[in-house]
């Protein structure tokens, strides 16, 4: 999904694995109307068949009772998030409580969805992106002007120097 990604992909921060993320979100809503079609968006085509199968059975399981439902909403959550995650090519490492931290880049493009407006999230990375690289620019111009002075402080500036281009890259 678009809202999981960022300029470097960190999993621990997005959200689309928390409870109060978009996937569960749009699962909960499924749900409740009884129908798969909301969810069937955040699965690639050909996983299409094994969430329609866990809505089926979560569906069934829901009518036993109200101790049966949160146990299979927790399951249709979890294989829906665990399918979404596998289809971006990032692991499952479970489901999230709601309120989990996320990722500032995830959350400002959440909002600028939401509103409409993309300029709060260009200023958000532009700003980081300034911050990192002159982080690194300073690093490695500083270990250049020692890089002569020795093997080890020749290896420092290109550590500083690889840093920063891989950066900027």
């Amino acid at each position: 999904g678009v809202i999981c990604l960022t300029l470097v992909p960190r999993a621990a921060l997005a959200h689309c694995d928390t409870l109060d993320g978009p996937v569960v979100k749009d699962a909960r809503a499924a749900l409740e109307a009884k129908d798969v079609t909301p969810v069937l968006k955040w699965v690639r085509p050909d996983k299409e068949g094994a969430i329609r199968e866990a809505f089926q059975h979560a569906v069934g399981v829901r009518t036993l009772g109200p101790e049966a439902r949160p146990l299979a909403d927790r399951f249709f959550f979890e294989t829906l998030v665990r399918v979404h995650r596998e289809g971006e090519g990032a692991p499952y490492t479970g489901l999230k409580p709601a309120g989990t931290a996320v990722d500032p880049g995830i959350a400002a493009s959440d909002t600028a969805l939401e509103t409409g407006s993309v300029d709060p999230l260009v200023k958000l990375l532009a700003s980081e992106v300034d911050r990192g690289i002159r982080q690194r620019f300073a690093a490695a111009a500083e270990a250049r002007k020692h890089a002569a002075e020795s093997v080890e402080k020749g290896r420092e500036f290109v550590e500083a120097y690889v840093a920063c281009m891989h950066y900027a890259e």
